[in-house]
């Protein structure tokens, strides 16, 4: 029996090879699927493969597609499938927290990590009081139809829940902060919850949105120093207000013409075809707060070398920027991670070049009246 197979089994083998020699390549391929064998040619085996026989990625949109399927809207919700927004609200908590580090030193990494869990969770209960806010405008608009709440994926009643749940594990993590730190961060709750309604009532949402984003700026050096440094504080705050006014009305310019139809306001709309102007003038605000937050903080020349990087970056996304395509915003859009990646590091290179403070340098400066 076993023989009988396995002569079977070579015949059949024998005549596929023979049928490949006798045809012209460009046939072969089909040839060899007709008789059962697997594919040659241009197939290629996708790298470690994962569940269902997809390509493994480990992109935010992949782990969200990968997740338990009821488990998945709720995700989307929290906006996990697109990391950029929370790389835009936890940014300038790292500038914050990195420039009040002592001189010579990293940042604290606890802190950071900290902030980065404070910044996925107020992201997301950011987002989900937004869709709460929106479920029967974003029905109207092709960009947002989908999302979880407008499309009938979740009830209200359970993006309530889940809004409670995110809101509840953020405050655990204000609650690791001092006492100042935590009157600050639950002040900008209210920010939060209004930040949506502005787009009904005024053409400098944008602005709403930049108050609230950048209050990281303000909680991430009082986490670090127990209170603010106004002359720290205020023109790092400033400057990252004049950096969400650039990217979300960039980011706004994808949805003018559905705004426009359902009565919605934008500084897109405002601006215009003089939108590049605008931009123009935020970025100048921007870089010359932060080069006030460099000399009241006594940085170096990495930091000031980052905020040339900043300004190059800035000149060519304006330049290059055709407000009239949409692809085109969201790709300058998501670039403003480098700007605010490159700020970071150069914060942290700037801080360590600093003279470590040591107790030898302290006297030092005690016996030179200094302090």
């Amino acid at each position: 029996m076993l023989a009988s197979r396995a002569a079977g089994l070579s015949r059949g083998l024998g005549a596929v090879t023979q049928a490949w020699l006798r045809v012209p390549r460009g046939c072969s391929l089909a040839l060899v699927r007709e008789a059962g064998a697997p594919p040659t040619g241009d197939w290629r085996p996708s790298a470690r493969p994962g569940p269902r026989g997809r390509p493994l990625s480990l992109s935010a949109a992949a782990v969200v597609d990968s997740a338990p399927r009821p488990l998945q809207p709720y995700l989307r919700l929290m906006r996990l499938d697109k990391p950029i927004g929370t790389w835009l609200l936890y940014l300038p908590c790292t500038w914050s927290i990195s420039l009040a580090a002592e001189p010579g030193c990293f940042p604290d990494w606890y802190m950071l990590s900290l902030f980065g869990t404070g910044a996925v969770l107020m992201r997301g209960a950011g987002c989900t009081i937004n869709d709460i806010w929106d479920r029967d405008y974003d029905k109207k608009v092709s960009r947002t139809a989908n999302r979880p709440i407008a499309a009938g994926d979740i009830s209200t009643f359970q993006s309530f829940v889940f809004l409670g749940g995110q809101l509840t594990l953020a405050l655990g993590v204000l609650l690791c902060l001092n006492y100042y730190s935590i009157a600050l961060g639950a002040a900008s709750l209210l920010l939060v919850i209004t930040y949506p309604l502005m787009k009904r009532i005024t053409y400098w949402p944008q602005l709403a949105l930049g108050l609230t984003f950048n209050w990281g700026a303000l909680l991430g050096w009082s986490a670090i120093k127990g209170s603010c440094d106004p002359s720290v504080c205020l023109p790092l705050y400033f400057s990252g207000i004049m950096w969400t006014l650039i990217y979300d009305t960039i980011y706004a310019h994808q949805d003018k013409k559905d705004d426009a139809l359902i009565g919605l306001k934008s500084t897109a709309l405002r601006f215009s075809e003089n939108t590049k102007q605008w931009l123009s003038g935020f970025s100048l605000a921007m870089l010359g707060a932060l080069g006030l937050v460099g000399v009241n903080c006594d940085q170096t020349a990495p930091y000031y070398a980052a905020l040339a990087a900043v300004g190059a970056h800035l000149t060519h996304q304006i330049y290059t920027l055709d407000i009239h395509r949409p692809e085109d915003c969201w790709d300058k859009f998501v670039s403003n991670r480098t700007i605010g990646l490159i700020l970071f590091l150069g914060i942290v290179l700037g801080n360590l070049r600093k003279e470590k403070k040591t107790e030898e340098t302290k006297k030092k400066y005690r016996s030179l009246g200094y302090c």
